[in-house]
């Protein structure tokens, strides 16, 4: 949800510069810079940015440059003139200095700087809406260019995940012998004991089935498959691959505990490693 958009538009008398930037947010969060001149458009502007930019931590600004002789900040002549006849006579009345550097102690007298208020034209107004829009392309552009790799980076990591699942199968059979070969040795060690043998088959049943990782194994491949399935479905999509990618974890996780062979331990190492990229990224989709 990343991007950034920043176009110029020129009027006869000023320049206006629209910048939009965005970073990851579950929601819009949005914080405007508007001036003055614009501000009675600012709802019409929060409803397009909602609109056009769904979700993201949003900073939309507005600059202003005059280029003109005319600025909407003048200097009250007359109020300057005043001010100085003022000084002067009553510098004279009472034999004091006058001040060495008069712009700078007429300026700050009140109500020398004045602000006329302006109101932007019908005209204006379709420029600088013109230009909002073409930021907020420019933006949607970036975010499309971020996309693509992001999907390019999902389905290596998906492929690699699905590739290391391949090779749990490999170990099992190594697997379950040694844990069966670990039982007949330990069932050799009480041979000579009294036990209930219907219990002991309930227990061994038992415990087989804990270590069986068949189900998780086709669940994982199921939540793999999905991912990309929903990756490809189209826009808006980044929340439903979060929740895919948290079921994928715990399948990688009860794989990881059910294991009991160094081999496999490391194969779901290198899955946990895979899916902490994609969920890292996975805040990037909308």
């Amino acid at each position: 949800m990343t991007g950034f958009g920043k176009v110029t538009a020129e009027l006869p008398s000023k320049k206006v510069t629209v910048e939009i930037k965005a970073l990851n947010s579950k929601q819009l969060d949005l914080s405007t810079r508007i001036p003055s001149i614009y501000k009675d458009k600012e709802m019409e502007l929060r409803s397009l940015l909602l609109q056009s930019l769904e979700r993201g931590k949003v900073e939309f600004s507005i600059f202003i440059e005059y280029i003109g002789k005319d600025t909407p900040t003048q200097i009250n002549a007359v109020a300057v003139e005043n001010y100085y006849n003022q000084i002067k006579e009553i510098a004279d009345k009472l034999q004091i200095a006058l001040p060495t550097d008069w712009f700078q102690t007429l300026l700050r007298m009140p109500d020398v700087i004045k602000s006329e208020p302006v109101e932007a034209d019908e005209s204006e107004w379709e420029v600088v809406l013109d230009t909002v829009k073409k930021a907020i392309q420019q933006l949607r552009d970036f975010r499309i260019q971020e996309g693509a790799m992001l999907q390019r980076l999902f389905e290596q990591k998906i492929a690699h995940i699905a590739e290391l699942l391949t090779e749990v199968e490999k170990y099992e059979v190594e697997r379950i012998e040694k844990i069966k070969s670990r039982i007949m040795d330990n069932l050799q060690k009480v041979a000579d004991q009294d036990y209930d043998k219907n219990r002991f088959e309930q227990e061994m049943i038992y415990y087989i089935e804990k270590l069986d990782v068949n189900e998780e194994k086709n669940r994982l491949d199921n939540h793999l498959k999905y991912f990309i399935t929903t990756m490809e479905s189209g826009h808006g999509q980044g929340k439903k691959l979060g929740f895919i990618s948290q079921e994928m974890g715990r399948e990688i996780n009860t794989l990881g505990s059910k294991s009991n062979h160094a081999e496999m331990q490391k194969i779901v190492v290198q899955m946990k490693d895979d899916l902490e990229q994609i969920k890292e990224q996975v805040l990037n989709v909308l």
